[in-house]
């Protein structure tokens, strides 16, 4: 089931710890993907609080919100780039997309294969998505008072596995949010400490959210076509035989 889009706003833009939390994982998206200067960036679900540092330079920037969800004007002071969709309807053209980012929107999803098959299908040619979960073994998934808290949960396995399963290929993941999903000042100013620390000992800082980045696979056409020969220099340069006449053919009839 799908948050209501006021209560994500409320979270990742009005609460000391969703700032905190929309910082760890935007800057953890910015390492994976540094720029991406004349693409098209697309996110959906609630990826909009990712996608600020693109608007500069991608060529064009869409924040998709499914229906059960809601929508909301983004961002704010610029031009709106959010559109209110169905999940298994996007207003893209296939093979559109460059860089596209899928969070609160498939561990929240009555039909995380719609959501997929959307995902394929608007992504083009060497392009890549990036698909934020939360950890089944993290604290965060285990809290009410944070978005991550809702859905289903994912370990890095499982997501993989989904996505092999809808033509994608796995080809790096990461973590974000190592800091315990409390607004308590200690945790807070801690908070970058734990980020920096949580990816050399994740055993002992499960991290809040799993990332992996995929691209899109294409398989080759099945059976076996028709095969074209195409004649060498010497079949093209030898003289035919010369055609037989008709009064060859009329002797050999007798």
């Amino acid at each position: 089931m799908h948050l209501d889009v006021q209560d994500l706003r409320n979270f990742y833009y009005r609460s000391a710890l969703g700032r905190a939390a929309q910082r760890a994982v935007r800057d953890r998206v910015v390492t994976l993907w540094p720029e991406a200067k004349g693409q098209t960036v697309a996110g959906f679900g609630f990826a909009a609080p990712l996608l600020r540092p693109y608007l500069k330079d991608a060529r064009r920037v869409m924040a998709l919100m499914p229906g059960p969800q809601g929508v909301i004007p983004w961002p704010a002071g610029l031009p709106n780039v959010s559109v209110l969709c169905e999940e298994m309807l996007w207003p893209i053209e296939t093979g559109r997309v460059d860089r596209l980012v899928v969070m609160h929107g498939l561990e929240t999803s009555e039909s995380p294969t719609t959501v997929l098959d959307e995902c394929w299908r608007v992504l083009g040619p060497g392009g890549r998505a990036l698909f934020i979960v939360p950890n089944r073994a993290g604290l965060w998934s285990r809290s009410d008072a944070t978005p991550f808290g809702f859905g289903r949960p994912y370990t890095i396995t499982q997501l993989e596995t989904q996505l092999k399963r809808h033509g994608f290929l796995p080809e790096r993941h990461a973590a974000a949010l190592y800091q315990p999903p409390s607004a308590k000042r200690a945790w807070m100013k801690s908070g970058k400490v734990l980020e920096r620390m949580g990816g050399k000992i994740p055993a002992i800082f499960p991290s809040g959210v799993l990332m992996v980045e995929a691209s899109k696979r294409v398989h080759a056409p099945l059976g076996p076509g028709s095969r074209l020969r195409v004649p060498s220099p010497m079949e093209v340069l030898s003289p035919k035989p010369a055609p037989e006449t008709a009064v060859g053919f009329r002797s050999e009839c007798r």
